[in-house]
């Protein structure tokens, strides 16, 4: 029988000077805690490929971050500043505000004194965002007028250094506002040299939403509802999917992203390919149908993400991981340091 966990179960006390505020001078330099074992090794991110054998395929999210933070004022010459989680047709956006008193349907916003955007209502999950009309292309007017929506544990406003380190190197699909962040450890070079050792590589889509740092606010996680995220799995990652399987290869996820778009698609018993809406939540007792092994940043304590590390590897097992992380001085969140995890009876 499975132990019964609370909110508690996933704290942990992190010294914070240990929370990173800018990434590492380059990419595949940061660390990269090899948790695969029960004893820990302490590594360097461009060792990866040799932790991996030929034939392993790398799942990758290709998501794209949007300058989705946009500072302006309302009619009334109240300040507004806008986060936005979803572009949607028609020049409609739906949006985070934050305003001393908020503004209400038919109101006008004013953003970065260069275009003005229509308050038509709320919109989103529970009515909890706002839906906006902008003048022309969202994703236009983000790309020449937004701000880098850094996590709120970032205390620095984001500068050009952000604009290309908050991305990774391959990002495509523009909907993200945050970024996948254990894939900003790659680059070019180490890409090069995963391929060189026969280790494949393939994509999926999940727009990471601001839902993301959300705070699990009951100790009963029964309580706790998710919130939605768009995400794809096209048929030719399936088809990558199933060869590597058939030959004996593993499924290693970059990311808990790309992990919940692939355990959602096969939330019905089988991988199916297509885009759709998950409000997964991954906690201990899970029963992972694909994923073997997961690069992974170090989360947020009583985070979902803590729990879903913690699903995956087994809770004792990332406690202890996290112990030695802060022991050995990891640089911790967004920007920080990387582990790698074998699933609980994977191979």
């Amino acid at each position: 029988m499975l132990p019964s966990y609370t909110l508690s179960d996933f704290d942990f006390a992190l010294p914070p000077e240990l929370i990173a505020q800018h990434p590492a001078d380059e990419r595949s330099a940061s660390r990269l805690l090899d948790g695969c074992d029960v004893v820990a090794i302490d590594r360097r991110f461009r060792e990866l490929p040799e932790l991996l054998r030929a034939g392993d395929l790398l799942v990758f999210n290709d998501t794209r971050v949007i300058k989705a933070r946009l500072l302006g004022v309302k009619a009334s010459g109240g300040a507004v500043e806008a986060l936005v989680e979803r572009v949607l047709p028609d020049h409609e956006v739906l949006a985070h505000l934050r305003a001393s008193k908020s503004p209400k349907p038919g109101g006008r916003v004013r953003f970065a004194d260069a275009f003005e955007a229509e308050v038509l209502g709320r919109g989103g999950p529970q009515d909890s965002l706002f839906r906006l009309r902008f003048p022309g292309d969202p994703f236009a007017l983000l790309d020449a007028h937004g701000h880098v929506p850094l996590p709120p544990y970032i205390t620095h406003a984001d500068t050009a250094d952000d604009e290309a380190r908050y991305q990774t190197v391959f990002a495509a699909k523009p909907g993200a506002v945050a970024a996948p962040t254990a894939a900003l450890h790659f680059d070019a070079a180490l890409l090069d040299a995963l391929a060189a050792r026969g280790i494949a590589m393939a994509n999926v889509t999940l727009h990471v939403g601001a839902g993301t740092f959300q705070p699990v606010r009951t100790e009963d996680l029964s309580q706790h509802r998710m919130h939605s995220e768009w995400f794809e799995v096209s048929d030719e990652t399936v088809a990558a999917i199933e060869r590597t399987r058939a030959a004996g290869g593993r499924i290693v996820a970059v990311g808990t992203t790309t992990l919940r778009a692939l355990e959602s698609a096969a939330r019905g018993g089988t991988l199916q390919a297509g885009a759709r809406e998950t409000d997964i939540f991954i906690t201990p007792g899970f029963c992972f149908r694909v994923v073997d092994l997961l690069v992974t940043n170090f989360h947020l304590p009583k985070s979902t993400l803590m729990m879903l590390v913690s699903a995956f590897a087994g809770h004792a097992h990332v406690r202890a991981l996290y112990a030695h992380a802060v022991h050995e001085r990891y640089r911790f969140f967004s920007y920080g340091d990387a582990m790698l995890l074998a699933r609980t009876g994977a191979a």
